[in-house]
């Protein structure tokens, strides 16, 4: 199977092992695009593309862009939208709806989900969606078996609208708890201050799916206290609760697990230890990099083929 793989070249996460295993698993020419070719996705590929070349094209591009530029994608074949941000379609916030909306309008496009329960919906829609979640880089991020001196910690963002149910959550818990919230820079420093923390506090509120981070802490061997998506959600992911994961759906409730696992290390190590096994086993960019070209594979619903207008308007990128 041949991909042309469309990505963004200014990206906030470093995703570059998940590029190279779908890189691994197909003949794939993956191509880095700049703003100015992301807002301009028809004369793009009227200048550097010839779609009949390839089995299916992947975007993983800015949703921001593609969702301005409808007429042109309708036009474009064989389309898988790899999407890591269609959670936000069922929460409040400026895309609440919109992913419904800007799908619905290409029905024959595969759009492959990192949320479970997100896919669920997506596919009641009449999307036709697969669930490939999200994971972690196995090149970066790995248990150092540091002395772990920093009891209960959050990396990460919560400067957005999109998580400020992270944020409410966090400062009830250090109105609590001795917690560190701090942000670092990507690569060895996160690696070293995720391997400086014991207990890491996931708070991903009302997003329906687990983030990245989640999987980024497990792979470094904290006991990941995670903000409970619900049963489905864990069951596809293997989640289990005070086993390889903790799971919480208050603050009562993670103080309460906090203290039972502080009176008995022996089983927050077990439950370090398996969340670790468990995200190297599958939760790899290496092994999710293949998953998403076997969710490729399959079928596409049928295309069909651009009016005269569209095809003459490809043809010159206009």
């Amino acid at each position: 199977m041949k991909v042309l793989f469309l990505v963004q070249k200014e990206q906030r996460a470093i995703l570059d092992r998940l590029y190279e295993g779908i890189e691994a698993n197909c003949e794939c020419d993956t191509r880095w695009l700049d703003k100015a070719d992301q807002s301009n996705l028809r004369r793009y590929f009227a200048k550097q593309v010839d779609t009949d070349a390839y089995d299916r094209i992947l975007f993983f591009l800015r949703f921001k862009q593609e969702i301005r530029q409808v007429s042109f994608i309708q036009s474009v074949p064989n389309l898988v939208i790899l999407e890591h941000d269609a959670y936000q379609n069922y929460i409040t916030c400026k895309y609440t709806g919109r992913f419904s909306r800007h799908y619905a309008q290409l029905p024959w496009a595969r759009v492959v989900s990192s949320g479970y329960c997100v896919t669920r919906r997506l596919r009641a829609e009449g999307v036709d969606a697969t669930f490939v979640p999200k994971g972690y880089d196995q090149a970066l991020l790995r248990n150092l078996s540091l002395t772990r001196d920093i009891e209960l910690g959050f990396v990460g963002s919560v400067a957005s609208v999109a998580y400020s149910g992270r944020k409410a959550l966090l400062d009830d818990l250090a109105a609590r708890e001795t917690l560190l919230v701090t942000r670092t820079r990507s690569g060895e420093e996160y690696l070293q201050t995720l391997n400086r923390i014991r207990f890491f506090v996931s708070a991903d509120v009302g997003m329906g799916e687990y983030m990245i981070k989640n999987f980024e802490a497990m792979a470094c061997g904290c006991v990941l206290l995670a903000f409970d998506q619900g049963d489905e959600e864990n069951s596809a992911l293997g989640f289990r609760d005070m086993d390889n994961i903790v799971l919480y759906s208050t603050v009562d409730e993670l103080c309460k697990k906090l203290d039972v696992l502080r009176k008995d290390p022996e089983r927050a190590a077990m439950i370090a230890d398996n969340g670790c096994r468990l995200a190297a086993e599958r939760y790899s960019f290496s092994a999710l990099g293949k998953a998403i070209v076997d969710a490729m594979a399959p079928p596409l619903r049928a295309h069909p083929a651009p009016n005269r207008w569209t095809r003459w308007r490809n043809r010159w990128g206009i």
